[in-house]
């Protein structure tokens, strides 16, 4: 059994924000977010998370019913902040694994690995490290040669030679609970800082092991924004490389950005400059891109999208999207579709093999199968006050700029006729012409200033 507590009480003033630092973007979640969904595959009995600054924002930004929130209303450490658990653990007698909240990179296996460590071993407390290039800053972890934890020097008190170790401290903790609640009341503020330290605690509550991270970049905490944009960089290659890998093929990864909720299948080709976001599902043989962002929309095989942008939509197979079109507000495009340049679809529904080749807008409409939609034909769908829907039958084709006032039903196999303002229902099999007859006036000038 293990309950899991993530520290997620401070301010991050290097972030120059408002915003606490958790509830900062990355990748599409929150940081804070990341930490949470990187132990659910653990299925822990609870998920405490620690809140301090701003608590009541970061309450909002995670509401989930399988969370508990433990207030730190004065800030005085990492062991300060544990210390907050002991009434609300009072009889528990399993393991307890601590995370930072601004540690978003952590893999589920390496806390996996980390928890199957610790109950093998029963160790007291087992705690992550890393070997990392350049450990100035960080406190050194000295181990004997099964890894049991003989001593924690902060950087430092380090000694020239004791410097020499790379093995930090990555601030991820595993304990005993019964052990570590005997330790916690009796911890003390002996530093410059004031503040109690998770870190005196684990020296105290007896066997503890290191485990080593693999890819020690796994524990970069975020700080400030150019550590977010670096652990946003990490991301992306985790996730380029992840798709590469299974069949997908990035024409410039560089410049193409993917969130990693968002799902490809084999042989789909993303072009430069193309950013996928949200829960986007793309299946086999779609080319998108480039110059295109998606975000929220499922699109069958096959599709075609390029310099476009779409959000939560559906696109079926075989449908051409682009250049220059903007498909918004749960547009869905029928099989076989096109939608052409300068084209914006909002809350629209197309049948299959319905073109809207250029130039139009269509608002709150309901198209058939078969329909041609001529260039420049507009659905006026607010009055003012209210939107409106306007809705078009099968086969049924509008001349170039046209307009169709909403509410309005063109039945099916109409012909509107170029330049037709359309107000009122038109039956099937109908040609309609709204629009004024043309007037021709001979030898008529503007007449001239002078005159």
């Amino acid at each position: 059994m293990v309950v899991v507590a993530i520290l997620a009480a401070g301010r991050g003033t290097r972030m120059k924000s408002d915003l606490p630092k958790v509830l900062h973007s990355l990748g599409g979640q929150s940081i804070v977010e990341r930490v949470i969904a990187s132990v659910d595959p653990l299925s822990p009995s609870r998920r405490l998370v620690i809140v301090g600054y701003q608590a009541e924002q970061v309450k909002s930004g995670l509401q989930s019913p399988s969370l508990e929130f433990v207030e730190q209303t004065v800030q005085l450490g990492t062991g300060h902040a544990i210390q907050q658990l002991l009434p609300h653990l009072e009889g528990y007698t399993g393991d307890l694994l601590v995370l930072n909240g601004d540690v978003p990179l952590l893999r589920t296996q390496t806390l996996e690995q980390l928890l199957k460590t610790h109950q093998q071993y029963k160790n007291a407390a087992t705690i992550l490290t890393a070997h990392i290039p350049n450990p100035k800053g960080y406190g050194r972890v000295f181990c004997n040669g099964d890894n049991i934890v003989q001593q924690i020097v902060e950087d430092k008190d380090c000694s020239t030679a004791q410097k020499q170790n790379h093995r930090i401290n990555a601030g991820i903790y595993c304990f005993r609970w019964e052990n570590l609640a005997k330790v916690l009341p009796h911890l003390q503020a002996n530093n410059a800082q004031k503040e109690y330290y998770l870190t005196d605690a684990v020296t105290q509550v007896g066997q503890v092991m290191a485990v080593d991270v693999e890819d020690y970049q796994e524990i970069l905490g975020i700080n400030d924004r150019l550590q977010l944009a670096t652990a946003y960089e990490i991301l992306q290659r985790r996730v380029k490389e992840q798709w590469m890998m299974a069949g997908v093929t990035l024409i410039d990864p560089n410049s193409i950005t993917i969130d990693d909720t968002v799902e490809l299948e084999p042989d789909v080709i993303i072009e430069p400059q193309t950013h996928l976001r949200g829960n986007t599902v793309i299946k086999t043989g779609c080319r998108i891109g480039p110059g295109s962002f998606i975000e929220n929309s499922q699109l069958g095989a096959n599709v075609t999208i390029q310099y476009s942008v779409v959000t939560d939509g559906v696109i079926q197979d075989g449908a051409r999207i682009g250049p220059y079109a903007h498909l918004r507000g749960h547009a869905q495009v029928g099989a076989n579709c096109r939608i052409g340049n300068f084209v914006e679809l909002k809350n629209t529904e197309l049948g299959d093999r319905t073109n809207v080749a250029h130039l139009s807008y269509l608002g709150d409409t309901t198209a058939g199968t078969q329909v041609n939609i001529g260039a420049g034909t507009i659905t006026a769908n607010y009055d003012g006050v209210k939107k409106h829907r306007t809705k078009i039958g099968d086969r049924t084709k509008t001349g170039s700029n046209s307009v169709l006032v909403a509410p309005v039903t063109l039945g099916d196999d109409v012909y509107v006729a170029a330049g037709s303002t359309v107000t009122e229902d038109v039956p099937n099999n109908s040609l309609v012409i709204a629009r004024t007859r043309q007037v021709v006036k001979p030898g008529w000038r503007k007449k001239s200033a002078e005159s």
